[in-house]
């Protein structure tokens, strides 16, 4: 089963919620805005992935499943 993760940084309000329940999946820029590290999201981190999306205040992650 695939399972990707996209991000919209022009949403982004910098919380890091995403990098504190997934760093292997995201990161955070010099200026405090999602990075994505691993798009296509390995199993074991899928559960983390998700929750970060939906810890998300701004809607910023996507979880495409």
């Amino acid at each position: 089963m695939s399972f990707n993760v996209t991000v919209d940084r022009d949403l982004c309000q910098g919380a890091g919620q995403c990098v504190l329940r997934s760093p292997l999946v995201f990161d955070q820029d010099d200026e405090g805005l999602v990075v994505l590290v691993r798009p296509d999201v390995p199993e074991e981190e899928r559960e983390a992935a998700a929750d970060a999306a939906y810890l998300c205040p701004a809607g910023a992650i996507s979880v495409h499943e």
